[in-house]
């Protein structure tokens, strides 16, 4: 089993930046994919953007330019760096976790832009 801990949202001015962490633990295969989505109140889940083992990333156009993903493969950790932020950007930020057929979510963490 894959556990993922969340780590980093808060409270930040517009045009403020943070960074969140997702740290994977247990049985963690080498081929994988990590990333980041989000969910606002009354809205669906939506792809933030993610990273595979090898590397590669994907993102959304409403974070390109803002948002960086990368990994720490010796760590096990995905981190989400984001700039910019907008108002709009608030929402609900979830880590997943995806090998194979196994998926995986962690809790949560809110992300609020707000002055």
């Amino acid at each position: 089993q894959v556990q993922l801990v969340e780590s980093g949202g808060g409270l930040v001015q517009p045009g403020g930046s943070l960074r969140l962490s997702c740290a994977a633990s247990g049985r963690i295969f080498s081929f994988n994919r990590m990333g980041w989505y989000r969910q606002a109140p009354g809205e669906q889940r939506e792809l933030v953007a993610t990273i595979t083992s090898g590397g590669n990333t994907n993102s959304a156009d409403s974070v390109q330019g803002r948002f960086t993903i990368s990994r720490d493969s010796a760590k096990n950790t995905v981190y989400l760096q984001m700039r910019s932020l907008k108002p709009e950007d608030t929402a609900v930020y979830y880590c997943n976790y995806v090998s194979g057929l196994l998926e995986v979510w962690g809790q949560g963490t809110l992300v609020t832009v707000s002055s």
